[in-house]
Protein backbone atom coordinates (compact mmCIF):
# COMPACT_ATOMS: atom_id res chain seq x y z
CA UNK A 1 0.00 0.00 0.00
CA UNK A 2 1.14 3.69 -0.26
CA UNK A 3 2.12 5.39 2.77
CA UNK A 4 2.25 9.01 4.37
CA UNK A 5 3.25 10.40 7.39
CA UNK A 6 0.66 10.20 10.54
CA UNK A 7 1.55 13.80 11.35
CA UNK A 8 3.79 17.04 10.31
CA UNK A 9 7.31 16.78 11.47
CA UNK A 10 9.65 20.39 10.89
CA UNK A 11 13.22 20.81 10.58
CA UNK A 12 15.29 24.38 10.90
CA UNK A 13 18.74 24.58 9.88
CA UNK A 14 20.81 26.57 6.87
CA UNK A 15 20.99 26.65 3.22
CA UNK A 16 24.79 24.56 2.40
CA UNK A 17 25.27 27.31 0.03
CA UNK A 18 23.45 30.48 0.93
CA UNK A 19 23.97 29.78 4.55
CA UNK A 20 20.57 31.50 5.43
CA UNK A 21 18.10 30.01 7.65
CA UNK A 22 15.83 27.36 6.32
CA UNK A 23 12.76 25.99 7.82
CA UNK A 24 11.37 22.61 5.95
CA UNK A 25 8.12 20.52 7.00
CA UNK A 26 6.93 17.72 5.79
CA UNK A 27 2.97 16.75 6.03
CA UNK A 28 0.81 14.12 5.67
CA UNK A 29 -0.69 14.14 1.71
CA UNK A 30 -3.38 11.80 0.29
CA UNK A 31 -2.96 8.67 -1.49
CA UNK A 32 -2.29 9.40 -5.36
CA UNK A 33 -0.65 12.88 -4.08
CA UNK A 34 3.47 11.88 -4.54
CA UNK A 35 5.70 14.02 -3.16
CA UNK A 36 5.71 17.49 -3.93
CA UNK A 37 7.63 20.70 -2.78
CA UNK A 38 6.22 23.90 -1.61
CA UNK A 39 7.35 27.39 -1.35
CA UNK A 40 6.02 28.94 1.09
CA UNK A 41 8.13 32.09 0.96
CA UNK A 42 6.58 33.24 -2.59
CA UNK A 43 3.48 35.16 -2.85
CA UNK A 44 1.49 33.17 -4.53
CA UNK A 45 3.26 29.87 -2.60
CA UNK A 46 4.55 27.71 -5.85
CA UNK A 47 4.64 23.98 -5.98
CA UNK A 48 7.32 21.65 -7.49
CA UNK A 49 6.81 18.11 -8.03
CA UNK A 50 8.99 16.05 -7.16
CA UNK A 51 9.92 14.59 -10.18
CA UNK A 52 12.67 13.88 -12.71
CA UNK A 53 11.33 16.52 -15.28
CA UNK A 54 11.62 19.35 -12.79
CA UNK A 55 15.79 19.01 -12.45
CA UNK A 56 17.40 21.05 -13.59
CA UNK A 57 21.62 20.48 -14.27
CA UNK A 58 23.22 20.88 -11.68
CA UNK A 59 26.87 19.88 -10.40
CA UNK A 60 26.90 20.24 -6.49
CA UNK A 61 23.42 19.61 -5.70
CA UNK A 62 19.57 17.91 -7.16
CA UNK A 63 18.09 21.63 -8.20
CA UNK A 64 14.34 21.92 -8.76
CA UNK A 65 12.75 24.23 -10.95
CA UNK A 66 8.65 24.97 -11.67
CA UNK A 67 9.57 25.70 -15.47
CA UNK A 68 8.95 29.72 -14.69
CA UNK A 69 11.82 30.34 -12.89
CA UNK A 70 11.13 29.38 -9.12
CA UNK A 71 14.02 26.71 -7.75
CA UNK A 72 14.69 24.71 -5.14
CA UNK A 73 17.93 23.44 -4.32
CA UNK A 74 19.48 20.42 -2.64
CA UNK A 75 16.42 18.26 -2.52
CA UNK A 76 18.38 14.94 -2.59
CA UNK A 77 18.76 14.21 1.47
CA UNK A 78 15.26 14.38 2.23
CA UNK A 79 14.46 12.99 -0.97
CA UNK A 80 16.21 9.45 0.15
CA UNK A 81 15.00 10.20 3.58
CA UNK A 82 11.20 9.67 2.03
CA UNK A 83 12.32 6.67 0.07
CA UNK A 84 14.28 5.55 2.67
CA UNK A 85 11.34 4.93 4.52
CA UNK A 86 8.94 4.02 2.38
CA UNK A 87 6.78 7.64 2.33
CA UNK A 88 4.75 7.94 -1.15
CA UNK A 89 2.65 10.53 -0.47
CA UNK A 90 3.87 13.80 1.28
CA UNK A 91 3.57 17.88 1.07
CA UNK A 92 7.13 19.26 1.59
CA UNK A 93 6.82 23.04 2.57
CA UNK A 94 10.48 25.33 2.23
CA UNK A 95 10.42 28.71 3.63
CA UNK A 96 13.35 29.49 0.69
CA UNK A 97 15.29 28.43 -1.99
CA UNK A 98 17.35 25.90 -0.32
CA UNK A 99 16.44 22.74 2.17
CA UNK A 100 18.74 22.77 5.41
CA UNK A 101 21.63 20.96 5.32
CA UNK A 102 21.38 19.71 8.68
CA UNK A 103 23.84 17.61 9.19
CA UNK A 104 25.18 16.45 5.63
CA UNK A 105 22.97 12.98 5.99
CA UNK A 106 20.01 12.16 5.71
CA UNK A 107 19.75 10.96 9.12
CA UNK A 108 17.99 13.55 10.69
CA UNK A 109 14.99 13.72 7.93
CA UNK A 110 14.72 9.89 9.05
CA UNK A 111 14.48 10.73 12.90
CA UNK A 112 11.98 12.76 12.54
CA UNK A 113 10.03 11.03 9.93
CA UNK A 114 9.91 7.80 12.29
CA UNK A 115 9.20 10.20 14.95
CA UNK A 116 6.43 11.77 13.38
CA UNK A 117 5.07 7.67 12.42
CA UNK A 118 4.37 5.87 9.21
CA UNK A 119 0.55 5.83 7.91
CA UNK A 120 -0.14 3.14 5.62
CA UNK A 121 -2.61 4.05 2.70
CA UNK A 122 -5.84 2.43 1.48
CA UNK A 123 -4.49 3.08 -2.20
CA UNK A 124 -2.17 0.32 -4.34
CA UNK A 125 1.11 0.84 -5.06
CA UNK A 126 2.76 0.70 -8.28
CA UNK A 127 6.74 0.21 -8.92
CA UNK A 128 8.39 1.30 -12.08
CA UNK A 129 10.57 -2.34 -13.20
CA UNK A 130 13.29 -1.86 -15.70
CA UNK A 131 12.97 -4.12 -18.52
CA UNK A 132 16.36 -3.40 -20.31
CA UNK A 133 20.00 -1.74 -19.54
CA UNK A 134 19.88 2.10 -20.29
CA UNK A 135 23.09 3.72 -19.41
CA UNK A 136 24.18 7.14 -20.22
CA UNK A 137 28.38 8.22 -20.15
CA UNK A 138 30.64 11.19 -19.58
CA UNK A 139 34.44 10.48 -20.08
CA UNK A 140 35.02 7.76 -17.82
CA UNK A 141 32.02 8.26 -15.51
CA UNK A 142 28.62 6.36 -16.41
CA UNK A 143 25.54 5.32 -14.63
CA UNK A 144 22.96 2.65 -15.82
CA UNK A 145 20.01 0.72 -15.00
CA UNK A 146 19.39 -2.74 -15.51
CA UNK A 147 16.71 -5.17 -14.33
CA UNK A 148 15.90 -6.66 -11.07
CA UNK A 149 13.15 -7.68 -8.74
CA UNK A 150 13.94 -4.90 -6.11
CA UNK A 151 16.26 -2.18 -6.14
CA UNK A 152 20.17 -2.42 -5.68
CA UNK A 153 22.68 0.79 -6.25
CA UNK A 154 26.46 -0.56 -6.90
CA UNK A 155 28.93 2.59 -6.89
CA UNK A 156 32.28 3.65 -6.79
CA UNK A 157 34.25 6.10 -6.79
CA UNK A 158 38.10 7.25 -6.80
CA UNK A 159 39.46 10.66 -5.67
CA UNK A 160 43.37 11.52 -5.55
CA UNK A 161 42.96 12.52 -1.95
CA UNK A 162 44.03 9.49 0.37
CA UNK A 163 41.51 10.17 2.53
CA UNK A 164 38.86 9.00 0.21
CA UNK A 165 41.02 7.12 -2.82
CA UNK A 166 39.51 4.58 -4.39
CA UNK A 167 35.95 3.49 -2.54
CA UNK A 168 33.57 0.82 -3.74
CA UNK A 169 30.00 -0.66 -2.41
CA UNK A 170 27.13 -2.64 -3.55
CA UNK A 171 23.80 -2.84 -1.37
CA UNK A 172 20.28 -4.33 -1.93
CA UNK A 173 18.18 -1.21 -0.73
CA UNK A 174 15.15 -3.87 0.86
CA UNK A 175 13.81 -3.23 4.26
CA UNK A 176 15.55 -0.64 5.90
CA UNK A 177 19.25 -0.96 4.24
CA UNK A 178 19.10 2.36 3.96
CA UNK A 179 18.67 3.14 7.50
CA UNK A 180 21.25 0.62 8.41
CA UNK A 181 23.88 1.41 6.01
CA UNK A 182 23.55 4.56 4.22
CA UNK A 183 21.40 7.63 6.09
CA UNK A 184 24.21 8.78 8.24
CA UNK A 185 26.40 9.27 5.84
CA UNK A 186 27.38 12.83 5.20
CA UNK A 187 28.45 14.92 2.04
CA UNK A 188 31.99 15.31 1.92
CA UNK A 189 34.49 17.66 0.11
CA UNK A 190 38.56 18.71 -0.20
CA UNK A 191 39.24 21.43 1.57
CA UNK A 192 40.79 23.06 -1.78
CA UNK A 193 36.74 23.10 -3.12
CA UNK A 194 35.97 24.38 -0.11
CA UNK A 195 37.83 27.33 -0.76
CA UNK A 196 37.18 28.09 -4.78
CA UNK A 197 33.52 27.42 -3.76
CA UNK A 198 33.69 30.50 -1.07
CA UNK A 199 35.38 32.75 -3.23
CA UNK A 200 32.12 31.77 -6.08
CA UNK A 201 30.15 32.90 -3.79
CA UNK A 202 28.94 29.13 -2.67
CA UNK A 203 29.18 26.48 0.63
CA UNK A 204 28.56 29.56 2.72
CA UNK A 205 26.59 27.57 5.14
CA UNK A 206 29.20 24.60 5.04
CA UNK A 207 30.99 23.73 7.85
CA UNK A 208 33.13 21.21 9.40
CA UNK A 209 30.07 20.10 11.20
CA UNK A 210 27.40 19.48 8.54
CA UNK A 211 30.69 18.01 5.76
CA UNK A 212 33.39 15.98 5.93
CA UNK A 213 36.00 17.91 4.91
CA UNK A 214 39.61 16.44 3.53
CA UNK A 215 42.82 17.37 2.86
CA UNK A 216 45.39 14.77 1.10
CA UNK A 217 45.40 11.93 3.63
CA UNK A 218 43.33 14.50 6.65
CA UNK A 219 39.87 14.25 7.53
CA UNK A 220 39.76 17.73 9.20
CA UNK A 221 36.13 17.51 10.39
CA UNK A 222 35.96 17.12 13.97
CA UNK A 223 35.24 13.26 15.26
CA UNK A 224 36.46 11.56 11.91
CA UNK A 225 34.14 9.35 9.69
CA UNK A 226 31.37 7.95 10.51
CA UNK A 227 31.69 4.91 8.66
CA UNK A 228 35.55 3.98 6.77
CA UNK A 229 34.18 4.30 3.71
CA UNK A 230 31.71 7.08 4.13
CA UNK A 231 32.24 8.85 0.96
CA UNK A 232 30.91 6.02 -1.28
CA UNK A 233 28.50 5.66 1.33
CA UNK A 234 27.26 9.11 0.67
CA UNK A 235 27.60 8.73 -3.11
CA UNK A 236 24.93 6.11 -2.73
CA UNK A 237 22.68 8.38 -0.48
CA UNK A 238 22.53 10.64 -3.19
CA UNK A 239 21.83 8.17 -5.42
CA UNK A 240 18.57 6.95 -3.50
CA UNK A 241 17.54 10.06 -3.49
CA UNK A 242 17.97 11.11 -6.63
CA UNK A 243 16.30 7.71 -7.97
CA UNK A 244 13.03 8.59 -6.32
CA UNK A 245 12.67 11.39 -8.59
CA UNK A 246 11.74 8.81 -10.95
CA UNK A 247 7.87 9.39 -9.37
CA UNK A 248 7.49 5.72 -7.61
CA UNK A 249 9.82 2.77 -6.02
CA UNK A 250 12.26 1.68 -8.79
CA UNK A 251 13.01 -1.96 -9.56
CA UNK A 252 16.51 -2.05 -10.74
CA UNK A 253 19.86 -2.71 -10.29
CA UNK A 254 21.36 1.41 -10.50
CA UNK A 255 25.68 1.23 -11.54
CA UNK A 256 26.82 4.54 -10.82
CA UNK A 257 31.03 4.95 -11.42
CA UNK A 258 31.72 8.09 -11.19
CA UNK A 259 28.63 9.42 -11.17
CA UNK A 260 26.96 12.78 -9.81
CA UNK A 261 23.30 14.13 -9.55
CA UNK A 262 23.42 15.64 -13.05
CA UNK A 263 24.39 12.41 -14.49
CA UNK A 264 21.62 10.39 -12.27
CA UNK A 265 19.17 12.58 -13.72
CA UNK A 266 20.30 12.04 -17.36
CA UNK A 267 19.96 8.29 -16.99
CA UNK A 268 16.49 8.69 -15.85
CA UNK A 269 15.51 11.28 -19.10
CA UNK A 270 16.68 8.40 -21.31
CA UNK A 271 15.04 5.33 -19.54
CA UNK A 272 11.34 7.51 -19.55
CA UNK A 273 12.49 8.50 -23.36
CA UNK A 274 11.92 4.71 -24.12
CA UNK A 275 9.15 3.01 -23.10
CA UNK A 276 10.41 -0.23 -24.45
CA UNK A 277 12.86 -0.02 -21.57
CA UNK A 278 9.78 0.44 -18.71
CA UNK A 279 6.77 -0.27 -17.46
CA UNK A 280 4.51 0.07 -14.52
CA UNK A 281 3.73 -2.95 -12.13
CA UNK A 282 1.02 -2.68 -9.57
CA UNK A 283 2.61 -4.22 -5.96
CA UNK A 284 1.52 -7.51 -4.68
CA UNK A 285 2.46 -7.92 -0.82
CA UNK A 286 5.35 -10.15 -2.10
CA UNK A 287 6.93 -7.49 -3.97
CA UNK A 288 5.86 -4.49 -1.62
CA UNK A 289 8.67 -6.61 1.30
CA UNK A 290 11.49 -5.88 -1.12
CA UNK A 291 11.08 -2.17 -1.36
CA UNK A 292 13.02 0.48 0.61
CA UNK A 293 11.32 1.14 3.69
CA UNK A 294 9.38 -2.02 3.92
CA UNK A 295 9.01 -3.17 7.21
CA UNK A 296 11.39 -0.19 8.83
CA UNK A 297 11.91 -0.59 12.55
CA UNK A 298 14.01 0.99 15.45
CA UNK A 299 16.58 -2.08 15.29
CA UNK A 300 17.48 -0.95 11.33
CA UNK A 301 18.84 2.07 13.32
CA UNK A 302 20.97 0.52 15.89
CA UNK A 303 24.29 0.02 13.63
CA UNK A 304 24.19 4.06 13.43
CA UNK A 305 26.09 6.35 15.84
CA UNK A 306 22.59 8.24 16.17
CA UNK A 307 20.16 5.60 16.19
CA UNK A 308 20.14 4.57 19.82
CA UNK A 309 18.92 7.88 20.63
CA UNK A 310 15.67 7.02 19.20
CA UNK A 311 14.40 4.58 21.71
CA UNK A 312 11.52 2.67 20.86
CA UNK A 313 10.04 4.34 17.35
CA UNK A 314 6.24 3.54 16.53
CA UNK A 315 5.46 1.31 13.84
CA UNK A 316 3.64 1.32 10.66
CA UNK A 317 -0.16 2.00 11.07
CA UNK A 318 -2.84 1.79 8.53
CA UNK A 319 -5.11 3.79 7.87
CA UNK A 320 -8.76 2.80 9.42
Amino acid sequence: MQATLKKAVMFQGVGLHSGAPARLEIHPAPAGHGIVFRRTDLNPVVDIPARWDHVTPSRLCTLMDDGKGNTLSTVEHVMAALAGTGIHNALVKVDGPEVPILDGSAAPFVRGILRAGILLQQADLRAIRVLRPVEVREGEAFARLAPADHLEIDFQIDFADAAIGHQEKRLDMANGAFLRELADSRTFCRQADVDAMRKNGLALGGTYLNAVVVDGARVLSPGGLRHQDEAVRHKMLDAMGDLALAGAPLLARYTGHRAGHAMTNRLLRALFADPTAWRWETCSPALEDRLPGAGVAAYDLAATAWGGRLGGLPQRQAMP
